[in-house]
């Protein structure tokens, strides 16, 4: 039985990008379904979309990467996908490794794969500001004490997940800088985590949520986040 792939790409105002990175999602791994989450965007994202022949649901309003994230999740569990894949709809993700990322998934060493930036330090990629790389790190040990699980790249937003995973996010997907605290809340349902090494590149449209003092804020909201999910039973 062939696996059911569905590609989860959230987007918000991302028209100057989202056609190509759904053309080279297209070309890298034709096997799968595409499926764009137009989260409010008051630019022409959803033609653009259509017009690479992916699948397009569009929220009345915007909802933030959360809730367009979970979304997805809700579509690939509704309609019973085997695998899942977070792509950013900016271009940041490179496509090429989406056969690796989805691999460990599909041949059951995994629930849930994050591509890292960092896992490879001969690989050249773009570099972050300041802050974000102080995040980054202070969520590699947060996670990695609380867990037992040391990751390199825990706010990667490139990841593949089994179903297993689609259940639970389905079901609840944190809202604001998801991804460190949707780790967390993996773990606490004993998935099997892990990382691959890829490259990111400069995001080609758009504008990042996060930026200047929100980043610091966020930190604070995730951390206090993560922390609660510690209280909670492990299912």
């Amino acid at each position: 039985m062939n696996t059911k792939i569905l590609i989860i790409i959230p987007a918000f105002n991302e028209g100057h990008s989202i056609r190509k990175t759904l053309e080279e999602i297209q070309s890298s791994f034709p096997e799968a379904d595409r499926l764009v989450i137009n989260d409010g965007s008051s630019d022409d994202t959803e033609e653009e979309a259509l017009k690479s022949g992916a699948f397009v649901a569009t929220l009345p309003c915007n909802l933030g990467i959360g809730g367009a994230v979970q979304t997805g999740y809700q579509i690939a569990y509704e309609r019973h996908y085997d695998i899942a894949v977070q792509v950013d709809g900016d271009g940041q993700h490179d496509p090429s490794y989406l056969k690796n990322l989805i691999e460990p998934v599909q041949e059951g060493r995994l629930d849930l794969c994050i591509g890292s930036r960092f896992l490879d330090k001969h690989f050249s990629t773009y570099r972050s500001t300041f802050f974000r790389r102080a995040g980054i790190r202070f969520f590699c040990h947060l996670l990695g004490l609380l867990t037992g699980l040391y990751l390199t790249d825990p706010t990667s937003g490139f990841r593949a997940a089994g179903k297993k995973i689609i259940k639970i996010f389905a079901d609840y997907y944190p809202v604001d800088f998801p991804e460190p605290e949707a780790i967390k809340i993996a773990k606490r349902h004993e998935a099997r985590i892990g990382e691959i090494p890829v490259q990111m590149r400069t995001r080609q449209g758009g504008q990042s949520s996060i930026r200047y003092f929100a980043t610091f804020y966020y930190m604070v909201k995730v951390t206090l986040a993560i922390l609660i999910d510690t209280l909670k039973k492990k299912k």
